[in-house]
């Protein structure tokens, strides 16, 4: 990307529901226990949405926050890219939703599905309509509602996943600052081990579909963790080949939050002390696309992640997808309007 104009993150913002689910509370209602969950996951709560809040309430919430944060007015936004794979509906996507509620009547948009490495995969996306020239504010946005398909009667997956968004404004940046590298890719034989089987043209909604808990989030968890713990880490180093730079470069990694375990593995295969990994799993479980920016966020507001660091965010997810991006942070001695 070096050859090109310089884009990255020029605001951020997140938006997580009040409600919080501990694992105490999911032992009340699925054979499970605190203990279980915490020594196999990390996670120790997650958060839930309200009944009547949909990912689009979730997305527009976070990217008001992200335009507040990148001293942007919604009018100014070009293009809306909404990661998730837990829509409001098949359509209207919920970018066109976000568009409406946040009145960003001048932006295009549409809704990518990539899983989990969808917030990265949108902003890579993202930022090449501004490399183009073609435009020039672009809002990225993570967000799931993934309690609406779990089924709360298993107990391998129910207590993986919690709701929650989080959005960027990508801009242009000062040269050699924002996005330096990348590495994108999908393993297209593996997507039957994520998946949410009915309710497509594949397996229609029916009684039968219902019956059969097949609109549900289906995993199989053990070939899952070993596929990320071999991905994660090569796909960082790789987008870190692209940007010519080297692990150790790095200043914070920022890894989707699925299971500490696999994090702790990325960790390693960059010889990274797990100060320079940015971890919140344990506060807000798995939130698929939403879970990059939403640690992103933490770091950068939590003074993790400072001006000129260099960063790594790093996921992966259904498909089997993944997705990596290496980041200068910060806008660089000139904002560029």
């Amino acid at each position: 990307m070096n050859n090109h104009k310089a884009v990255g993150i020029i605001g951020i913002g997140t938006y997580v529901p009040e409600k919080i689910m501990t694992n105490k509370d999911l032992e009340k209602i699925v054979e499970t226990s605190d203990e279980w969950i915490v020594d196999r996951t990390g996670i120790r709560e997650r958060r839930i949405a309200a009944p009547e809040m949909a990912t689009s309430d979730l997305a527009s919430r976070a990217a008001l926050k992200a335009l507040e944060d990148a001293g942007v007015a919604a009018e100014e936004i070009d293009l809306i890219i909404v990661a998730t794979a837990t829509p409001d509906m098949f359509f209207p996507s919920v970018a066109c939703l976000v568009q409406a509620n946040i009145k960003a009547a001048n932006a295009a948009a549409f809704d990518l599905a990539a899983g989990c490495s969808g917030f990265v995969y949108g902003m890579i996306t993202g930022s090449q309509f501004i490399q183009a020239g073609l435009y020039k504010k672009v809002l990225v946005i993570g967000a799931e509602t993934l309690s609406r398909i779990l089924d709360w009667t298993d107990r391998n997956t129910c207590v993986l996943f919690g709701d929650g968004a989080g959005a960027a404004v990508l801009g242009e940046t000062t040269p050699g600052y924002g996005i330096l590298g990348s590495q994108l890719g999908a393993d297209g034989a593996g997507g039957d081990l994520l998946k949410l089987p009915a309710g497509g043209s594949r397996n229609p909604s029916t009684a039968e579909t219902v019956s059969q808990r097949m609109h549900f989030v289906h995993m199989n968890g053990n070939e899952v963790f070993k596929f990320a713990v071999k991905v994660m880490g090569e796909a960082a180093v790789k987008a870190l080949d692209h940007a010519g730079l080297s692990a150790s470069d790095v200043d914070c990694l920022v890894p989707h939050q699925a299971n500490i375990r696999i994090i702790q593995s990325a960790a390693k295969r960059l010889k990274l002390p797990m100060e320079k990994v940015m971890i919140n799993v344990d506060k807000y479980g798995n939130t698929s696309a939403a879970s990059i920016p939403i640690a992103l966020e933490e770091a950068v507001h939590g003074g993790k992640i400072k001006e000129g660091d260099i960063v790594v965010l790093v996921g992966f997810g259904a498909g089997l997808t993944w997705a990596s991006a290496v980041i200068k942070w910060g806008k660089g001695a000139d904002t560029i309007a």
